[in-house]
């Protein structure tokens, strides 16, 4: 299974950079809501980057609704006025890129509520979704691999399962850095991988159950460690 990630950062400072100009082609232009922006092709040669960054950049504005892509029509201004959009944009360049810490502090919280809904939301598509991961990551550690994606797809099957659009694209936007930091910080030994089967199979069982409390108690003891790494260090 393939981790589909819906941003994963190049280069802040090149993000940042990008919306900024951004900003100013829409000041410049004079663009009004429902204006067309350039192709991504000629925005990467106007601010001299590739088209990924400049994806990017798009990708966090249209998450913060200021601008809104329609496939096969282009990027537009959102339905906002122009100050407000300025003002928007202001504080989207004002906010510092997350430390490691932050997002596993965030993961946390999120995962305890998306557990929880799962339980209560859960399709059986949803349950195979799950098995799928759960598998693969069992698989993975049982042949002494490394397993930290099939770990987080299997968070990322239940992040789904919530039926809460918003925490599942949380979920996406957190989980490229987690998987760039996980053994840089070395949060968790890989001696505990073995104890993780376990765990992901009894976070399955209570979500299969459809027991919303269970499930929100084992995935609390799933984050023992990560607890320990966020508010003991």
């Amino acid at each position: 299974m393939k981790l589909d990630i819906l941003t994963k950062t190049e280069s802040f400072d090149v993000q940042k950079t990008i919306i900024s100009k951004i900003r100013d082609l829409i000041n410049l232009k004079n663009l009004e809501p429902g204006d067309k922006l350039p192709s991504e092709r000629m925005l990467s040669e106007k601010f001299e980057v590739t088209r990924s960054n400049v994806r990017e950049a798009i990708q966090k504005l249209e998450f913060y609704g200021l601008l809104k892509s329609i496939p096969q029509s282009g990027t537009f201004v959102a339905n906002i006025g122009v100050t407000a959009l300025n003002g928007m944009i202001e504080d989207i360049l004002r906010l510092e890129e997350p430390d490691f810490k932050s997002l596993v502090e965030t993961r946390i919280l999120l995962e305890l509520k998306t557990a929880r809904l799962a339980a209560l939301r859960r399709t059986d598509e949803d349950l195979v979704k799950m098995k799928e991961a759960l598998d693969a990551y069992s698989e993975k550690v049982n042949n002494g691999e490394d397993a930290v994606q099939e770990d987080l797809l299997f968070h990322l099957a239940i992040a789904k399962a919530s039926g809460n659009s918003t925490m599942n694209t949380f979920m996406l936007i957190i989980t490229p850095e987690i998987i760039t930091n996980f053994e840089k910080y070395h949060v968790c030994d890989k001696s505990l991988a073995e104890l993780g089967i376990v765990e992901h199979q009894s976070i399955f069982d209570a979500i299969k159950k459809q027991d919303p409390q269970l499930a929100k108690q084992k995935m609390k003891e799933h984050f023992k460690i990560l607890y320990q790494y966020c508010y003991n260090t």
